[in-house]
């Protein structure tokens, strides 16, 4: 690839000056329009987010369109939302590069327009994938051209509903802090409902002697030690290839199926037609597709089984699902049904599941979530655990309550994060279709925001007396 640097110092500015004026060209952001409100003497925002990853940000956006005021909150310091810049190990994203992301129908918001705004159009046709450390620098451009109100260091403790607004409790670095809004929305990622999915043979191993793919781990730790990873996805792969690029003496990848998954099926879904028809689709095909894509597993890209198979002291190992882990304290032998393995240790590629009580934040909520268990017995795949888990949402990504009644505020809360997928599709956390969730959402909330207000926007009818004719313009005949 050509060598990035920038063909003209002032390229950003000149790219920002453009977003600017095609936001006006389009009249965006339009004025506020929900009425004011308080709570124990504070502002009552429209919207509070959590989250300020990439799906936050795009809904921070899609809802400031919309004039609705949002207010992003994020446990991360700035400029480490999401895991692009710490969890995260990949070289490149996996997404094609042209893909638009969030930028909301927005030409000038896109990544392709920041690329090229810095480094040229040549630059941008030499360029394969997106970097990944790129695509958290242009996430946190993103944030400030559409002066998203971010607030970092932010931990949410507690999600408490009420009738007409929702009250979050957090944790700043200074204080305990109260926040009141109208309308949340969850936009916590991938585990944004729970956590890693911990495999039982692993329960009883002591915590320094292994570590799941989305925990911070220095890699550096592992120089000159023998690494096994468990799994065959992306992940997998870019945990074992970083481990090998730190050092490791040997990294064997256990692979509980007798052969790695070729062909990712979901890709095979990617058109207009589903993201925006899925969501319509009787319940029996939302699970069919959704358990036909988990059956089948997303391949790892090329690029990243490739960054492995590459060292000599990487070895694959098909058909080795692991059956029991013993600590020998200098080592873990780990066995699986074709042979036993001598590691220092090992790496855990095995997804995330969604467990409302190992967050304590959902404490208040997770014993009133209607879950896809609660209402609906599939006819295929009944043990697909991450579908009977997924919440059971409204048409506006809301929660809706097990037994109406016990918690009233509930459907206040919006999940646009990764465990919506099996109500709405792939809208709420993958970068193809991100814009047209955010969409969906902001166009959702606006509803609902006008319904429960419509009071007070029939009186603001009633008192409109701006004139447009003032009566001098014509002359009564006779």
């Amino acid at each position: 690839m050509t060598s990035l640097i920038s063909s003209s110092p002032d390229g950003l500015l000149a790219l920002e000056q453009r977003l600017a004026q095609d936001l006006a060209w389009l009249d965006l952001p339009a004025k506020a329009w929900v009425p004011p409100g308080t709570v124990n003497g504070q502002r009552l925002l429209d919207v509070a987010i959590v989250g300020a990853g990439m799906a936050g940000l795009a809904a921070a956006a899609a809802l400031a369109n919309m004039g609705m005021v949002a207010r992003v909150f994020d446990s991360a310091p700035e400029g480490f939302e999401g895991p692009w810049a710490t969890t995260a190990r990949m070289e490149t994203l996996r997404s094609p590069k042209q893909l638009v992301g969030p930028a909301l129908g927005l030409a000038s918001l896109t990544f392709r327009a920041w690329f090229e705004a810095q480094f040229g159009t040549v630059a941008w046709n030499d360029l394969d994938k997106i970097p990944r450390l790129q695509w958290m620098e242009y996430l946190r451009w993103y944030r400030r051209a559409m002066k998203v109100d971010v607030r970092n260091d932010h931990v949410v403790t507690n999600i408490v509903p009420h009738a007409d607004y929702v009250e979050l409790h957090m944790q700043t670095p200074s204080a305990k802090q109260y926040v009141y809004a109208r309308r949340v929305v969850l936009a916590t990622g991938r585990a944004g409902l729970g956590g890693a999915s911990i495999p039982d043979f692993v329960q009883a191993v002591s915590r320094d002697r292994w570590a799941h793919s989305s925990d911070p781990l220095d890699y550096s730790t592992l120089r000159g030690r023998r690494v096994g990873v468990v799994g065959a996805g992306a992940s997998a792969m870019d945990s074992a290839g970083t481990a090998l690029e730190h050092g490791a003496a040997r990294v064997d990848v256990l692979i509980r199926r007798s052969d790695i998954p070729r062909i990712n099926k979901a890709k095979g879904a990617g058109n207009p037609g589903f993201i925006q028809g899925y969501v319509d689709l009787p319940d029996d095909w939302k699970w069919r597709i959704r358990h036909y894509i988990n059956i089948q597993q997303v391949p790892p890209p090329r690029a990243s089984v490739l960054r492995v198979s590459q060292h000599a002291n990487a070895h694959f190992h098909l058909g080795s699902p692991v059956l029991r882990v013993i600590d020998q304290g200098r080592a873990l032998r780990v066995e699986t049904p074709r042979q036993a393995f001598e590691l220092d240790f090992l790496i855990l590629s095995t997804g995330f599941m969604i467990d409302w009580h190992s967050r304590p934040e959902y404490a208040t909520i997770a014993p009133h979530l209607r879950v896809w268990a609660d209402r609906y017995t599939p006819t295929e795949g009944v043990n697909d655990r991450e579908l009977l888990d997924s919440p059971d949402l409204g048409p506006s990504f809301e929660f809706q309550e097990k037994r109406e009644g016990d918690l009233p505020g509930l459907s206040r809360i919006h999940c646009f994060c990764y465990p919506a997928t099996l109500t709405h599709g792939t809208v709420s956390g993958d970068i193809p279709a991100i814009s047209d969730g955010a969409v969906r959402l902001s166009q959702g909330i606006a509803s609902l925001l006008y319904g429960e207000n419509i009071q007070e926007h029939y009186a603001q009818l009633l008192a409109f007396d701006e004139p447009e004719v003032f009566g001098d313009e014509w002359h009564v005949a006779g």
